[in-house]
């Protein structure tokens, strides 16, 4: 369903702008751009053995430690089979409680109450630390998608979720130009407002509303000026162009993040899912006819990620996508 596919990608939430306050602040920024780089590029221990560098620099800081459990559930549901299968299509498949291994659930929650607790005595030292406000909004998020895609306690994650977006609110406050801040913010408008009015005011009842249009706003204004959150808004927002129908949008995004990020996959068949999402739309209508040259560069994709042998372990998917595409293709053929 939807609502579990954008909370999948609020874990993506983890990026941070401006300066740190401990000494090696060039360090951890360098250490915090690899570690994304490695992880949007699916190197997840690359990208934690960065972040554990990261840990180990400032053991007071909580970048490492929400980075790292960022890193172990962004990985948990990447390789998660139903996740993977409903996140590039609008099929809806069984909404089955996903199996998940305790050993993994308790990494993931040593990680966060770890950069709660990190991030909260910094907020005891000082309450107007903006870092540390971020940060804590940060893991909240990550907490919230736990608590929706794994545990199915949607309420749970909606609180938790708008304890997020009031710290990350409050950091605006304090520093307007924290651009990146205002993901979680942008994404909760999104999502409320996309909701069924009985679910709408369902989520008023614990003080929750929100605007599709301000929602998007918000995202597209960090994917243009923000800092550590540029790509994750471009992440965020090629799901919600296609939900959108904005088609052009979600190609352009989509092909952004696959030519940044060539060994994400991912990123590759969300770009082949988005461009015959607008061949069969265009077919429906009853547009002029599609160029025959825009179907085989979808197909290409496809033949282009089986034929690369560092992706021989997902061969069942790729087929998977590309049987599913096929069958939309010709389904809204003449």
């Amino acid at each position: 369903m939807f609502w579990t596919r954008i909370l999948f990608l609020l874990v993506s939430l983890t990026a941070v702008a401006g300066q740190t306050t401990t000494p090696p602040t060039q360090q951890l920024d360098t250490l915090r751009a690899e570690g994304y780089e490695a992880l949007y590029n699916l190197d997840y221990e690359g990208a934690r053995r960065r972040f554990q560098k990261m840990v180990d620099l400032a053991r007071d800081h909580p970048a490492g430690p929400q980075c790292f459990a960022a890193s172990l559930w962004i990985q948990q549901l990447n390789e998660s089979w139903e996740l993977k299968s409903t996140l590039y299509s609008d099929k809806v498949y069984k909404n089955e409680k996903p199996k998940v291994d305790s050993r993994q659930v308790e990494e993931f929650r040593k990680w966060t109450r770890r950069a709660k607790q990190l991030a909260e005595a910094r907020l005891r030292r000082n309450a107007r630390d903006v870092e540390a406000l971020y940060f804590l909004g940060a893991t909240e998020g990550l907490e919230a998608a736990y608590s929706a895609a794994v545990e199915r306690k949607f309420m749970s994650a909606l609180r938790t979720g708008s304890s997020a977006v009031g710290h990350h609110r409050k950091v605006l406050e304090l520093s307007p130009q924290y651009y990146d801040a205002e993901l979680t913010i942008g994404l909760q408008n999104y999502v409320i407002g996309s909701l069924p009015l009985p679910l709408k005011m369902l989520a008023g009842t614990v003080g929750v509303r929100g605007s599709k249009k301000r929602g998007l706003k918000d995202l597209e204004h960090v994917a243009s000026e923000g800092k550590w959150g540029r790509d994750t808004a471009r992440v965020l927002l090629v799901d919600l162009y296609k939900r959108e129908k904005r088609w052009d949008d979600a190609i352009a995004t989509a092909r952004e993040l696959s030519v940044r990020y060539p060994r994400n996959y991912l990123f590759k068949l969300q770009l082949a899912d988005a461009m015959a999402l607008k061949i069969a739309a265009a077919r429906k209508a009853k547009k002029p006819i599609v160029d025959p040259a825009e179907e085989r560069a979808v197909f290409e994709i496809f033949e282009s990620l089986l034929r690369d042998k560092t992706f021989a372990a997902q061969t069942q998917l790729i087929n998977f996508r590309r049987t599913e595409t096929a069958r939309l293709l010709k389904s809204t053929g003449s």
